[in-house]
């Protein structure tokens, strides 16, 4: 028998538990979305800049197409193939969802206030707990309920919302709804892909298909004048920051919590862009402002860090 220590066979290695592989994804997924947001906030500003001479959906269609074609580029510079040719009736068909989000929310803009489109439009979180709850089983406690009431809460009063009730104001109080509730199909769907096609091709994929279906609309709206400098600037940033780089970040988030959590955090979008506006734009915030970024954050930490 062969007592030197440096001889005696290696001890078995114990196997991680997945509570642990669930915590360390959970914690990468934090620091994701974090990241996430504060590329996403950099995008009202840059579209301020753009829509100075381009209609938005010149700027949605041009930031998700070259965002799409970004994205796979570096995909194909890896090394990555793109997904079997059955996977794209999922990309066009979420890439159909996501340009219904930006295309709602832009449309709602003609018809209803800012206040009332954010304040709506960032209530995805809760149909994205529903559409988890219904498609993939997972439940949130009461607590966690309570927190998504009151991080949405402050966002509305973030936003300045205040009730009206007109029929014009309904068109586009609708418009945004439906953006809320394609944004969190949209993040239902980037969480049950991150088993069955990579982040890159993925992301990129979905880029592409949503700017595709935007191209029309950008078409009518088409004037040669706006694409000035500054204009083609600030929308190839938008492509490159918040979407190119946010976005892809927000989808690997996706792959490592709960949908709902991730869509959650995301709307600390808003905060991210008032403070950004404060720093570019000298748009200094109200009290109701800071007390909505207040009322939000208390509403994610009874989200994201529920007692066991």
């Amino acid at each position: 028998m062969n007592d030197r220590p440096d001889l005696a066979p290696p001890a078995p290695a114990v196997p991680e538990s997945p509570t642990d592989v669930s915590t360390a994804a959970s914690r990468s997924g934090l620091l994701l979305v974090g990241a996430a947001v504060l590329f996403f906030s950099t995008s009202p500003v840059l579209v301020r800049w753009a829509a100075v001479s381009l209609s938005s959906y010149e700027i949605a269609a041009g930031r998700l197409l070259l965002a799409g074609l970004l994205v796979l580029s570096v995909a194909a510079l890896r090394g990555e193939r793109l997904a079997a040719p059955a996977r794209w009736p999922m990309f066009v068909l979420v890439g159909l969802v996501a340009a219904i989000h930006f295309g709602a929310y832009i449309g709602s803009l003609s018809f209803t206030t800012i206040a009332h489109s954010l304040a709506l439009v960032y209530t995805a979180p809760i149909f994205s707990a529903l559409l988890s709850w219904w498609l993939l089983g997972e439940t949130l406690k009461p607590r966690q309920w309570t927190g998504i009431v009151i991080a949405v809460t402050g966002v509305a009063i973030m936003a300045g919302f205040e009730p009206r009730f007109d029929r014009t104001m309904l068109i586009g109080d609708a418009l945004a709804l439906l953006s809320a509730v394609t944004f969190a199909i949209y993040s239902i769907a980037g969480h049950r892909q991150r088993h069955h096609v990579s982040l890159l091709v993925y992301a990129g994929a979905i880029y592409l298909a949503g700017g595709l279906w935007l191209l029309p609309l950008a078409a009518l709206n088409f004037s040669a004048r706006g694409y000035t400098l500054p204009a083609i600037l600030s929308v190839v940033a938008l492509a490159v920051i918040p979407l190119g780089v946010g976005h892809t970040l927000y989808n690997a988030a996706l792959r490592r919590m709960r949908a709902t959590n991730v869509n959650l955090i995301a709307t600390q979008e808003v905060t991210g862009g008032i403070l950004l506006g404060i720093l570019l734009l000298g748009e200094i915030p109200s009290l109701a402002t800071l007390t909505g970024i207040g009322v939000t954050l208390v509403g994610i930490i009874l989200v994201l860090f529920e007692p066991a």
